[in-house]
């Protein structure tokens, strides 16, 4: 069970790799500051740096995912839950990138862990209020917070250069947005990767019979798995998300894309040191939409934002009753 629990996480995270991890990096390459072998690259190096140094640092946001679902006392019933929830996930992604849709990972693990506890416990008292209290503060604080500064910083940064020739600051903002696309994948690895390390943690205990929440103690070799699994997805599917994100939205120039990853950046770091568990997804989208209506709303692709806003509003009840459905049917089989 715990080699299952263990492929089947792995997979979620390979997932989130080719999902979720490329809005790290859909800046610098849609404006051709870096190509994109190299990006992946960077990404999987600064996801692993994030994963090892916020876990170190605070790893309160790995605490909240293994302390948000109880799936009850049965270690058995709740290793079951468990690994519906993480097909259900791997489900849900899955289709969302085919169709190029950057959905949020973090709250699909949250929706199919809390469809999947509900349904072993034929109850809402499998859900932990105060730490899923955490998530909905942390969806508002990603979407409107990201579009804010997104806004405030490429309205600074051009206050700053205004008198100066743009081919003159070329080459700075080229090299400042591989720096801002490393602070983002660093920061993803921070928040992302100490998720999906809670839920590894979670596998593990019930795997030993240990089915209540205890604790949090992370090893360093399950936080460098977790990096080079997201690695691995970034580089085997990221493209088609890196398009929707930095291409297809937003035509952006250099500087638009450092203030973007600046931005976001800026607030990943606010949330993973308060221990609030964020969309990075959400983080970078809506502070790319904050660049481009900064210079006119106009700028921004309505359409792709429709079509992501209603995966990111369709995310929590859809994965939920998936993992809630996939719940039932594994009770069934197993």
């Amino acid at each position: 069970m715990l080699i299952i629990t263990t492929l089947l996480t792995l997979g979620v995270i390979l997932v989130n790799g080719w999902t979720d991890a490329p809005n790290a990096i859909a800046t610098c390459v849609s404006t051709r500051a870096m190509k994109p072998g190299a990006a992946v690259l960077m990404a999987a190096v600064f996801n692993l740096i994030g994963v090892v140094t916020m876990t170190l640092i605070n790893k309160s946001v790995a605490e909240t995912i293994y302390n948000m679902v109880d799936f009850g006392n049965d270690p058995r019933s709740a290793l079951i839950a468990l690994c519906a929830a993480l097909v259900a996930i791997v489900v849900w992604a899955t289709l969302a990138w085919w169709f190029g849709i950057p959905t949020s990972e973090s709250h699909a693990l949250i929706a199919g862990l809390s469809g999947a506890a509900i349904s072993i416990n034929h109850s809402f008292e499998g859900i932990n209020g105060s730490q899923w209290l955490k998530v909905i503060y942390g969806l508002g604080l990603s979407t409107i917070l990201g579009f804010i500064m997104g806004f405030v910083v490429v309205k600074i940064v051009e206050s700053i250069f205004k008198g100066i020739d743009r081919n003159k600051t070329t080459g700075f903002f080229e090299k400042g947005q591989i720096a801002g696309g490393a602070a983002m994948a660093f920061m993803h690895g921070a928040q992302d990767g100490q998720k999906f390390i809670g839920v590894l943690l979670l596998g593990m205990a019930l795997s030993q019979g240990q089915a209540e929440a205890g604790a949090v103690v992370v090893p360093l070799w399950m936080m460098v798995l977790c990096a080079l699994v997201m690695g691995l997805g970034t580089s085997i599917g990221g493209y088609r998300i890196i398009k929707a994100v930095g291409m297809d939205m937003v035509k952006l120039t250099k500087y638009q894309g450092f203030s973007a990853d600046l931005a976001a950046a800026f607030c990943l770091l606010l949330s993973s040191l308060t221990g609030v568990p964020v969309s990075t997804t959400h983080t970078k989208t809506t502070a790319i939409m904050g660049v481009g209506a900064a210079r006119h709303i106009k700028r921004v692709n309505w359409s792709v934002v429709r079509e992501m806003v209603l995966t990111w509003v369709l995310t929590f009840p859809g994965c939920g009753a998936l993992g809630f459905l996939m719940a039932k049917l594994f009770e069934r089989i197993f």
